[in-house]
Parts: structure tokens; sequence; C-alpha cells
């Protein structure tokens, strides 16, 4: 009952801290930053205090003009307070437009264009340093949540202003656009709606439905993504306390899950990756986890059982889920300590029974296999309805009622599948580059990540990245491919100068560019 109860009252963006409120207004959430647009919120604050910020940013945003069905785009330095401004537009019945801070500035001028003239909400560094001028002639009026600028208009300047009565529009319409990931050129434009974001916040409450006790819940998720709003709106709801973190360092992690001790961890892959030493840290920051759950890709076996064996939690469970920004999560599989050690990476799990579903379709009219991977596709309610202002390449990977997620792969008989490369991604001949990433992280303990790609003369190469940007030990390296696809010899990088998208994933073609350039 639980489950259906919070699932017809939905995700309602506009409302969510206020509803969340008048159940547990006292409920803690703790910040590693401070907020930007009101540096005045302690690090420390109750769903009460925060719910009033939203109002109260709602009132200040209706002062500046934010009217129903307009678009007000927020393009900032990171942190929670994109969240907050988020729902505080949807508040007044507006469609917030949420850009990854990372994005250039030449990107985010054409995506604005998209838009249609929209208001931008930024601070004064975004101005100053990333974005050309040419920015003005494409939005309504800049708002600044930090700092000055002679042609942007400050938001604290409308501190004060009357407070609205909250807009609820028809779940049809769009709520929230947020960007894909960008890893295949200029990253698209994603609209979500009311019904397709409550789509995605069943799922929540199902994840949620066996947590009986009441215990905090950490989130590091990208605050441009969507899954960053059915991650609060669950936990929030049922008054658990949180820890929204903006940082990833290990140590600075370790501090604050060793004061929080979360007994849920919500996170990308590749954050799990960068904490895999937190499982034997001496403060022992995992310990208190009964739940990790990972969203929007595969992640590596190593990780699963790092993170594990660093919780004393009698029955720990990291639940994989694997998505996609258009659809949300959609395949999903539980490891324990008992069965971690048989994780096979490339099994990403089974869909979601009365939620989701997935098929994989042939290249060339026989059964896919693992030598002959087909095209995966997926079908649910919580798919986007449209790329803004690009509806012909959204209608590209519609296939009917399914969606192409861009991947290849193969389900077992007994229905898993397995997950083998994006299509993009694929090296004639050599196999899944995923897998053989999974072995190599396997076998070398001090590889952080290892990405392959085609080299400058077209042969795949291993891009290496180590602990502490340490130089790799060949002679363990030349062990560690023995059996596996011939690869040329290993490239090795620095960790943080990696591409990367707002969620961590390496933009491999990007990768491969710089790679054959010669950098």
């Amino acid at each position: 009952m639980l489950v259906q109860r919070i699932a017809n009252k939905g995700i309602r963006l506009g409302t969510l801290l206020e509803r969340a409120a008048a159940r547990h207004p006292a409920t803690l959430v703790v910040l590693d930053h401070d907020l930007d647009v009101a540096p005045h919120i302690d690090r420390r604050a109750t769903v009460a205090e925060l719910a009033d910020l939203v109002d109260d940013l709602a009132a200040r945003l209706a002062a500046a003009g934010v009217r129903a069905q307009g678009r007000v785009v927020v393009h900032k330095a990171a942190g929670f307070d994109i969240t907050l401004l988020a729902l505080a537009i949807s508040r007044l019945g507006a469609v917030p437009v949420l850009l990854s801070p990372s994005l250039d500035g030449a990107t985010v001028v054409e995506l604005l264009r998209r838009v249609d003239r929209p208001v931008l909400i930024t601070d004064q560094a975004k101005l100053d340093n990333d974005l050309p001028s040419t920015v003005f002639d494409v939005v309504q009026r800049a708002l600044l949540v930090s700092g000055s600028h002679a042609r942007a208009d400050e938001l604290s300047a409308f501190a004060g202003a009357p407070r609205v009565r909250p807009v609820t529009n028809p779940p049809s319409r769009p709520a929230l656009i947020t960007h894909t990931s960008g890893t295949t050129g200029i990253p698209k434009l994603a609209v979500h709606t009311g019904a397709t974001l409550n789509a995605r916040h069943r799922l929540q409450v199902a994840l949620f439905h066996g947590v009986r006790k009441r215990q905090a819940v950490a989130v590091h998720v990208s605050f441009v993504h969507s899954r960053m709003f059915t991650a609060l709106s669950v936990p929030m709801y049922r008054g658990f306390p949180m820890l929204v973190l903006k940082e990833s360092e290990p140590e600075h992690v370790a501090r604050m899950f060793a004061a929080v001790r979360p007994g849920f961890i919500e996170a990308h892959p590749n954050s799990f990756l960068e904490w895999e030493d937190l499982a034997e840290h001496p403060s022992k920051p995992l310990s208190s986890v009964g739940v990790f759950s990972s969203t929007f890709d595969a992640i590596h076996p190593r990780t699963v059982r790092r993170m594990l064996a660093g919780s004393t939690r009698r029955w720990p469970l990291f639940f994989q889920l694997y998505g996609q920004s258009e659809c949300g999560p959609l395949i999903g599989r539980g490891y324990t300590k008992r069965n971690a050690h048989k994780m096979d990476g490339r099994c990403v799990g089974y869909a979601i029974p009365g939620m989701t579903a997935v098929r994989v379709v042939s290249k060339d009219g026989k059964r896919p296999t693992e030598q002959s991977p087909g095209f995966i596709e997926v079908r649910t309610d919580g798919r986007i309805v449209t790329y803004l202002g690009e509806q012909e390449r959204y209608d590209k990977q519609r296939n009917g009622g399914w969606w192409r997620m861009g991947d290849v792969g193969y389900k077992t008989k007994k229905g898993c599948l397995h997950l083998l490369d994006r299509e993009v991604d694929e090296i004639p001949g050599f196999g899944s580059t995923l897998a053989v990433e999974d072995k190599l992280l396997e076998r070398i303990a001090t590889l952080t990540e290892v990405i392959i790609i085609p080299g400058a003369d077209g042969r795949p190469t291993p891009v290496v990245c180590t602990k502490g940007d340490r130089p790799l030990d060949r002679g363990e390296w030349n062990r560690a491919v023995n059996g596996l696809p011939v690869m040329a010899e290993p490239v090795q990088w620095k960790h943080g100068e990696l591409p990367q998208t707002a969620t961590t994933k390496v933009k491999r073609l990007e990768l491969v560019k710089l790679l054959q350039a010669g950098r």
C-alpha cells in the first residue's frame, strides 16, 4: 500500500520539499558545501528550512518576471542550489532547464538557442570566464546567484518579494529539461513531463520499500541530472536524514561518511570506483551502509566487491541499475557478499516487472549472442517525450514503442541482459572492450581507470590511470594482458585530465580525438 500511495502522489517537483516538510519538518539535510544562492543557510539544514528557501526563491523569480510555462536555464557552479532553483522554477509552473557547469561556453550558447530565449540563471564567474558575450543575444535576461555584472540582474535584489501560490501543471506537460551526456557530440536536450518523472519515481519507491529503518541517505549525483530528483523524493518524503555531496575526493568523503554514517548511498559508478580504498580506511566510513545504489551504467565487479567488503552490516546489498538519461533506470540486479565474487561485469540484470521491458534486436537475422551482439531496445513509461528542437533525432531512436539505447549486447536464456559496448565504441574484431577493461581492473589493483579505444594507427589502445598517477608497472601489465585480445602498448593518462561528462563518464570519442592528435 505504501508503494502505491506514494506513487499516486507523484514527484511534483514544485511542492516536493513542501510536502516532505509537512510530514517531517525537522529532518536534517547535511551539505558538504555552501549554497551560492543562500550563503546564510547552514550546512546542516532542516527540510522545513529548505522548503522555505524554495518558496522564497520562487517569489524572487516571479518578481523577476518568470511565469508559468516559461523556460528558465540554470547554468552555474556546481552545488545543491541548482536542485533548489529547479524546484523553485517548477513551483511557478515554469520549466527548469539544467545545464552542467562543465559544459564549454560555445556548447551552452548553442543549447540556449534551442531553448528559444529563456531566462538564464548563472553566476559572475561563468559570465566573466566561461560564457561568450553572445550569450546575452540568446536569452531574455540573465539573473545572478552570486557576484555582479553590468548586463545581468542579481537575484538577491528581489529578496522580500511576496510569496506566490504553487502552480500545478497537468502531467502531460513538460516539467523538466536536462541534457544527455554528450559522449557522442553536442548534448541533446531531453524533455521530461510530470508523467515520465512519476514513472521513474515509482521505481525509487520500490527500491526503498525494503528499507525499514529510518537511516541516513547519502547522495552524490550530478545536480543537473533527472536522477537527483528521484534520489531525493522518496527518502525526504519518508523522513530519512540526508547527506548531499558535491565533492568526491576520497578523504573528504571518508570524513563526511564517518560523521553522518549513511545506511544508503546513491552515486555514479565512477564515484564508487574512486572510493574503493574507503573499504580499508581507518575511520571505516562504509561500515554502516546497508544498500549501495549505482545507476546510469554498468559497474566493475572489483568495485562492487570492495564496497560490500567495507560494510559491517549483516546483509549489505549492492544494487546495480542500468539506465539512460532519456529513460531513467531500466534494468537491475542486486549483489551480496555471498555472490559478488561470481559477478560478471557485463551482466547488468533484468527488467523491472510491471515497469520496464528489454529486448535485443538482431543485426543479421540470427539470435544475438556474445560473439554477435544485437541492438539493445527498451520500453518504459519513464521515457522522455522529445529532444527539444530535434524531433527527427528523437524519432530515429524509436522503433514503435521501443527505444534504441545505442548499446549492443545479448540476453541469456534466463533473460539476463549482457551489455558489451556502445554502438559507436565497437572495435571490429576485438570483442567487448568493456569486458577486457573489467579483466584488467581485476588483475591490476593499482589501476583506477582503463579505456580501450582506437589509437592513432587504428589499433585498440588502452588508456590507463593509476592510483596517485604513479608510473604503470609494465611487468605487471604484461602479465595482466596474457590471454586477452591483442592491444597496442598502454598510454598512461592523469585521471583528472580525462574528458568527462556531468555524470563522470569518460567521453570516449573525445578521448579518441585527443589520442589520435598525439596529445
